[in-house]
């Protein structure tokens, strides 16, 4: 992959700008991801069973169903397909803003600091969702991924936001990436992006690796931010 941004340079200083991962990390939306997910792959004769269905949330869905259908590109096309309606019509209402989200949102906000969604989600479910439960109104940008302009990873999705954001204006000189998996970690690290690991959403302990800091709660978050 051939990164459209220079590395960033932590220096310790306040962050210019905050990325936030949005399910497990804005928005506690497990059992609507993964009872959709279920029925998508149940779809396509490929049941998986209860206590791994946590690991789909998260991640690149069509890359967690092409794992889960041996690589192969027609049927994890399909999942996705099926998963990405399902969750409209049911998913989406199953889900709700962490505890303490809000407050986090509103001391940035308070603080100046210009704030961004960066989310493996379809966009438009993630601007659908993000207005649902009010907090677009935080958000400078809601990035999300997209098929159409083959935006399929973290990566991938950091660097469309970073020049959206770049192009409102935003300083994105320091920005920092806030996410509870690894993906969100490795994302940011792939522009040189600093992450807080967000430990109250779905990610496991050998997911902070790598990471520059692990926040237990959205509280937690604000010094990392403000330095």
């Amino acid at each position: 992959m051939i990164l459209r941004h220079q590395p960033v340079q932590s220096s310790g200083a306040a962050a210019s700008c905050v990325l936030f991962d949005m399910d497990g990390t804005l928005l506690d939306s497990a059992a609507g991801v993964t009872a959709s997910a279920a029925q998508a792959l149940a779809a396509v004769g490929a049941p998986v069973p209860q206590e791994e269905l946590l690991r789909l949330v998260g991640p690149p869905m069509l890359e967690s169903f092409r794992e889960r259908l041996d690589r192969d590109e027609v049927r994890s096309r399909l999942a996705l397909k099926h998963y990405r309606r399902l969750y409209a019509e049911q998913g989406a209402q199953q889900s709700a803003p962490y505890a303490g989200i809000r407050e986090l949102l509103e001391q940035l906000r308070f603080a100046g600091v210009p704030m961004a969604v960066a989310t493996s989600k379809a966009e438009d479910q993630a601007l659908l969702m993000a207005r649902r439960f009010g907090l677009d109104h935080y958000f400078v940008r809601i990035c999300g991924a997209s098929d159409q302009d083959r935006r399929w990873t973290k990566a991938d999705v950091i660097a469309e936001l970073l020049d959206r954001l770049a192009a409102a204006a935003v300083d994105v000189s320091r920005p920092l990436m806030v996410g509870d998996r690894s993906f969100d970690v490795q994302g940011a690290a792939a522009h040189g992006i600093p992450a807080v690991f967000a430990g109250w959403g779905y990610g496991v302990a050998e997911e902070e690796a790598g990471d520059a800091f692990v926040a237990s709660s959205p509280a937690a978050v604000l010094p990392a931010v403000l330095g």
